[in-house]
């Protein structure tokens, strides 16, 4: 097996443990439902650092020297990480329970509370590039960083699959207030 197809059939692995994991139901309605709501959120996070960390082992193919010093510098980054994506399910969590009454004012909330995360995800990523760039070639970083785009693009893509939009909401439920002229 290449090594291109080895990297291919590991992303697939993950993506399929990710859709394979369950939906996330923003559309609860009883505390056993909210229950099993939290239990999932809980459960995910967990569950994809340690196959993430399998795939990046397969597909990296690290020498045993960048291992040496790629593994203790991802365990720092990977601690900060799950910091944000703690926040982040507080915030889908938040999103899946109020999207249907939700009020201008949270609406925008919410937006500024993603967008600050968002912005925190990215100054995390540019200070362990510094770090990982001290002890590892470049080629090593940008393929790496490469992977943990894709591989946070396919979990954005499960969570955003699984929430109701706004779209939707818009379209069932008429906005309280008139629409501003043009």
């Amino acid at each position: 097996m290449t090594t291109k197809s080895l990297v291919g059939w590991s992303v697939v692995l993950l993506a399929t443990v990710i859709l394979a994991s369950g939906p996330v139901s923003a559309q609860s309605s009883s505390p056993i439902a909210d229950s099993a709501v939290d239990a999932y959120l809980e459960s995910v996070p967990a569950d994809l650092r340690a196959d993430k960390s399998q795939v990046i082992n397969d597909a990296m193919q690290f020498n045993d020297k960048d291992a040496a010093v790629f593994w203790p510098v991802y365990k720092m980054y990977e601690a900060e990480e799950a910091k944000l994506d703690e926040e982040h399910m507080q915030l889908v969590k938040s999103y899946a329970d109020h999207w249907t009454p939700f009020t201008d004012a949270e609406a925008r909330d919410l937006v500024e509370k993603s967008l600050a995360l968002e912005n925190r995800r990215t100054d995390l990523k540019t200070k362990y590039v510094d770090r990982f760039n001290k002890v590892l070639p470049g080629l090593t970083v940008a393929k790496f960083f490469q992977l943990e785009h894709r591989l946070d693009l396919l979990v954005d893509l499960k969570i955003a699959s699984e929430l109701p939009s706004l779209l939707v909401r818009s379209a069932a439920i008429p906005d309280a207030r008139p629409p501003t002229p043009k």
